[in-house]
């Protein structure tokens, strides 16, 4: 049964549109940081929970200015609070659409698997004596298995003992 999950319309000049549009975030995005899996994992994490504790401890430090040790720059975790704000909401914007085109391409690529599939079984019928049998059994590598005079060839032992090498 034919399937078709999506058919996508985005002309050349959409596409243009697009990677115009990519280019301008990656120039803005160029200065984010992009951290190892270790330096990710020993990072102090601000959750939910510590997220409402962060917020209420910068505006007891605010008002509280004559506690604030010399090494203690206030000013600048605010501004990376409202940067944590505004990105995120960027974030969740980008996530969305990055879900949206995972899933497209992965429509897609089962669209053009399932009728190359459904092509190649009506090729496998209809192929043989048309001239089409070079270019199935081209097609046929893709379902190769290894033979299985391979894999009898292959020295066996008896449990207990071990194969002579």
């Amino acid at each position: 049964m034919p399937q078709n999950l999506i058919s996508v319309g985005f002309s050349d000049a959409d596409y243009e549109d697009i990677d115009a549009a990519l280019t301008v975030l990656e120039r803005y995005f160029a200065t984010l940081l992009d951290l190892s899996a270790d330096e990710r994992r020993t990072l102090t994490k601000m959750g939910d929970k510590s997220e409402a504790f962060c917020r209420q401890a910068l505006v007891a430090l605010d008002q509280n200015r004559q506690v604030l040790p010399p090494g203690l720059d206030l000013a600048e975790a605010q501004r990376d609070l409202l940067h944590f704000d505004q990105l995120r909401a960027r974030a969740s914007r980008l996530n969305v659409l990055q879900g949206k085109v995972d899933d497209t391409v992965t429509a897609l690529g089962s669209d053009v698997m399932t009728a190359s599939l459904e092509g190649y079984a009506l090729l496998k019928v209809l192929g043989q004596g048309s001239g089409l049998e070079a270019l199935r059994q081209g097609m046929a590598s893709r379902f190769a298995r290894r033979s299985s005079k391979a894999v009898e060839a292959a020295p066996q032992t008896q449990p207990g003992k071990v194969a002579a090498v």
